[in-house]
């Protein structure tokens, strides 16, 4: 059986969402006490907007995941676990808060 390392939690936002995505993730770092990326102002890896990466305990999937919807006021969350399969985590386990976004995995093949 796979083993769910952790979650990644990627917040997706653009120059106008700058500002509204960096205390949505400040907040749930004070909140759950989980560890915050860079605040990209460019495409990183797969992801097709700027984006941060919120790195969530497992045990703390769960929480995060109903705080984000209740505080995400509109912004995109792609969350997925990690595995050590990135292909697979980001291509089949994917959970979209908001509309999702096509992802370029050619990277992972």
């Amino acid at each position: 059986m796979t083993r769910i390392q952790s979650y990644h939690a990627h917040v997706y936002y653009d120059a106008d969402t700058f500002e509204q995505a960096r205390r949505l993730c400040e907040g749930a770092v004070a909140r759950f006490g989980i560890q915050m990326g860079r605040m990209h102002q460019q495409p990183v890896g797969p992801h097709p907007d700027w984006s941060c990466q919120l790195t969530v305990p497992t045990p703390l999937i769960g929480d995060l995941l109903g705080w984000l919807t209740l505080h995400r006021e509109g912004l995109i969350v792609f969350i997925h676990p990690v595995t050590g399969d990135e292909l697979r985590d980001h291509r089949d386990r994917a959970i979209w808060l908001g509309e999702d976004r096509p992802l370029k995995l050619d990277q992972f093949y």
